[in-house]
């Protein structure tokens, strides 16, 4: 039961992470310190993607379903809605590519807004 429970929370962290890395230079125009932690977050799926590498937390999801004794992954919403997100089957090295020029361009164009809004932010104080 216990890596039941571990097997499904890491599936969880590795969901919210992705999550983190598509979206999470938004929480920087409410809190611009979590770009400290995004740009990094961002910087590793980038890497991920493009080298074709496989995240820690791939095996580490896959230790735990094998030390609960559960290779099938039907059986729960996280494996039947969050585990397909995670793992397409049809997943190629092209499309691993647009991913990852994908999170690069959707966090150029966050970041390049946070900027704007920066310098924006900053003439108006000057003309003050």
């Amino acid at each position: 039961m216990l890596y039941q429970i571990l097997a499904t929370g890491s599936v969880i962290v590795h969901f919210g992470f992705v999550g983190f890395v598509i979206v999470g230079g938004v929480l920087c125009f409410k809190k611009p310190k979590i770009a400290w932690f995004h740009i990094p977050a961002v910087v590793w799926a980038i890497t991920i993607e493009l080298t074709g590498k496989v995240c820690p937390l791939t095996p580490l999801e896959n230790y735990f379903r094998l030390k609960a004794g559960s290779l099938d992954y039907s059986t729960d919403f996280i494996s039947h809605y969050l585990m397909p997100i995670l793992y397409p089957e049809e997943l190629t090295r092209n499309i691993q590519y647009l991913l990852g020029l994908a999170v690069f361009l959707i966090n150029m164009i966050i970041y390049g807004l946070l900027i704007q809004r920066t310098i924006q932010k900053n003439r108006i104080i000057d003309d003050l």
